[in-house]
């Protein structure tokens, strides 16, 4: 049979199908609206790393004190305590069986932020001993020092200033550095608190390794004149550097 469509129908018709349509574009939208992003998150921008503190800067003009034959239950914490005073860095060439009797001394010195090396076991000639000696004699201090401060010392001050040939040829097959001194603060020979002071301030000059003593003996002299030292040395725009080998 032929059926005829009137105008009517025909647009009746269209909505019809635009209904239809207009459904199925909803239920698209909707279900893509509910469908959860599977995609991996972003990741977020790394953060800027973190700048390394900055090292003071070492001073250009500058000494170096050092300390030797303690450390000395007396005398060591009045001069850890002036140095603080008076913000300066030493190097403290210990005799190991010191360290020994008093290893909270040199941890001390060491957590301070001064520098720990080696003086030797029992402040003995190096000149005169040995080989078997002369190794027993760092060793045995390089032992002390580490159990106490955690480091292994690479200087090592030979007792008397006392070097030939041959005692830096076994230095170096230790690797060790030999270090003496080019002021002598004559403080051993307690010519007294001013006389120290003099001795000290009458040859300074910039890169100076000063002597001076802080066991072995008495050191009240020593202790009397580092104030003024420290205080004459940074008056003149010295700083204070420890030694490194």
């Amino acid at each position: 049979m032929d059926v005829r469509l009137t105008r009517a129908g025909h647009r009746m018709i269209g909505l019809a199908m635009m209904m239809v349509v207009s459904a199925v574009i909803g239920s698209v939208v909707v279900a893509a609206a509910r469908t959860p992003n599977r995609s991996a998150p972003s990741a977020p921008p790394p953060a800027a790393a973190a700048a390394a503190p900055a090292k003071p800067a070492l001073p250009t003009k500058y000494v170096v004190l050092t300390f030797d034959d303690g450390p000395d239950a007396v005398y060591t914490p009045q001069i850890l305590d002036i140095l603080k005073k008076y913000d300066a860095k030493a190097t403290f060439f210990e005799v190991g069986k010191n360290v020994t009797r008093h290893p909270e001394l040199s941890k001390r010195i060491h957590e301070a932020g001064h520098s720990v090396e080696n003086h030797t076991w029992n402040h003995a000639d190096l000149r005169k001993l040995g080989a078997a000696a002369f190794r027993q004699e760092v060793a045995s201090t390089d032992q002390a020092i580490r159990a106490a401060t955690g480091g292994t010392p690479a200087c090592l001050r030979p007792p008397y200033g006392g070097m030939n040939p041959t005692v830096r040829q076994r230095a170096k097959a230790l690797g060790k550095d030999l270090v003496v001194w080019t002021v002598d603060s004559r403080d051993w020979t307690k010519p007294g608190a001013t006389a120290i002071v003099r001795h000290v301030l009458a040859s300074v000059h910039n890169g100076s390794v000063i002597l001076m003593h802080d066991g072995g003996g008495n050191r009240t002299q020593t202790v009397a004149a580092l104030p003024a030292i420290l205080k004459a040395l940074k008056a003149q725009g010295y700083g204070f550097r420890t030694l490194t080998c």
